[in-house]
């Protein structure tokens, strides 16, 4: 016998809904970009191509796009991915995304980048 479930009425969906909507998600990736510089230090692309450093462009306009908590053993983490489009351009561009992982404090955890190393703006230094 096969027993299945739906689960998307829930109300555990909810309270996580709830959780994720009281997290000032701008405040924190505003603050991550600060203190990053705009820049990214170490980063490997799809082919495997190492980069010591890219700097992003200069003002970007973060856009939160997904947000979730994920949940592995007893910890739980805030999982926070964005787009950062040029505030300068209409429509706007999207160079990269940003995915940020804080801990059930906001204690930041991670980060993972997906940038468009093929962009104009994006600055590669030799």
């Amino acid at each position: 016998m096969v027993f299945m479930a739906t689960f998307n009425k829930h109300p555990v969906w909810e309270n996580l809904s709830e959780v994720v909507k009281g997290i000032d998600a701008n405040a924190l990736v505003w603050e991550h970009l600060a203190l990053c510089d705009y820049q990214i230090s170490g980063y490997w692309d799809e082919c495997d191509r190492f980069y010591e450093n890219i700097i992003l462009p200069r003002p970007l306009s973060p856009e939160l796009i997904s947000s979730g908590v994920i949940f592995n053993g007893d910890k739980r983490r805030i999982q926070l991915k964005f787009t950062l489009n040029l505030e300068t351009t209409n429509p706007p561009i999207s160079i990269a995304e940003l995915m940020l992982v804080y801990d059930e404090n906001l204690e930041f955890v991670d980060e993972n980048w997906q940038v468009d190393l093929n962009s104009e703006f994006i600055k590669v230094p030799s």
